[in-house]
């Protein structure tokens, strides 16, 4: 099977028309694809910088507003990394990891309340998804290094 995959795809790769598909194929699923994954995060981390106040109530742990500007920049860096390429890894392994805290520290708890069980339930299925993304960009990002 995987020798037919081959024979396809050098079939292809071989047909001028197909060449300038798989070249926009290829600016899709890398170049937009890494901006249409990261520009949220980039959003989200403003958010956080303008936000700051209104948002340090809703963290679980003393030292609200630092831990609101701690996640905003992460998100920032995160962001920036993932859409230059530069420690891009390292920059989808850190989202992953902000995803994971949020995940448990804040998507899981809401859970218990049936006040907040909806949105906890909604932001928890985000958040899981967006972390099979981060995920899969690191591996990405990390065969190129």
């Amino acid at each position: 099977m995987a020798s037919q995959v081959r024979s396809f795809d050098a079939a292809v790769s071989s047909s001028p028309s197909r060449a300038s598909q798989r070249g926009a194929r290829g600016v899709l699923t890398t170049t937009v694809a890494r901006g249409a994954f990261a520009l949220p995060f980039a959003v989200f981390g403003l958010f956080h910088f303008l936000n700051a106040s209104a948002m340090a109530g809703m963290v679980p742990l003393p030292g609200g507003a630092f831990w609101v500007y701690f996640t905003g920049a992460a998100l920032l860096a995160g962001s920036l990394g993932i859409l230059t390429d530069k420690l891009g890894r390292y920059a989808a392994l850190g989202l992953a990891a902000l995803l994971v805290t949020f995940i448990a520290g804040v998507h899981v708890p809401g859970l218990a309340s049936p006040a907040t069980q909806q949105m906890a339930t909604m932001g928890l299925l985000k958040d899981v998804s967006l972390l099979g993304g981060a995920l899969t960009w690191a591996g990405l990002l990390g065969e190129r290094s």
